[in-house]
């Protein structure tokens, strides 16, 4: 059945391009596809306590690390989801992770998400990371909006969010389990136009 709506982005406004690399504000810091060769920072995230708490997905093995990696790379060629490491502009180590997931060509809308490694929280990693990533999106790919979603118990996710003009839109009741039970969801979202 045809659309009765012209897409947002077109099927292959983004997979006919490579994933780009995103400068982050600063300019000591980029988004950039992640490699073969971060998978062991990728399983060593996942042991950290902050980033499972948050997230229901984990990296437990060497294995499974490469093989996120490899299916970050399918999720750009099919245009459901975008994966950057965030890292060092000199080629250094990677402080994080920043994404798109859900991607609604159609509808032009993502869901943002993000976290970062231990040694470079508080130091303005993840607000500069969304910000570059939203920019990207929003201005540059054609994205209409941005959703952010976190527990309503996770607040610095909150601060970050707030930061980078995703303006809180509500709160999702009971609307994801983590391995403690049922949290409620603060829904933040960023159109083109928003400061």
């Amino acid at each position: 059945m045809p659309l009765a709506i012209t897409p947002a982005l077109p099927a292959g406004a983004l997979s006919s391009a490579p994933q780009p690399v995103v400068p982050v504000g600063g300019g000591e810091l980029l988004l950039r596809p992640w490699e073969a060769a971060d998978a062991p920072v990728l399983e060593a995230a996942f042991r950290d306590e902050a980033i499972r708490r948050w997230h229901m997905r984990h990296v437990t093995s060497p294995a499974e690390a490469r093989e996120r990696i490899a299916a970050s790379h399918r999720s750009w060629q099919e245009e459901r989801d975008a994966e950057w490491a965030i890292a060092r502009a000199d080629g250094g180590e990677v402080l994080g992770r920043a994404g798109l997931r859900r991607m609604d060509l159609v509808h032009g809308e993502a869901e943002c998400a993000y976290w970062v490694l231990p040694q470079a929280r508080g130091t303005g990693v993840a607000p500069r990371a969304l910000a570059a990533l939203a920019a990207w999106a929003l201005d540059e790919a054609g994205f209409h909006r941005l959703e952010l979603a976190h527990s309503t118990a996770n607040e610095p996710s909150c601060r970050v969010a707030a930061k980078c003009g995703f303006t809180l839109e509500g709160t999702r009741r009971s609307a994801h389990r983590q391995p403690d039970g049922w949290h409620d969801m603060h829904l933040h979202a960023r159109i083109q136009g928003d400061c």
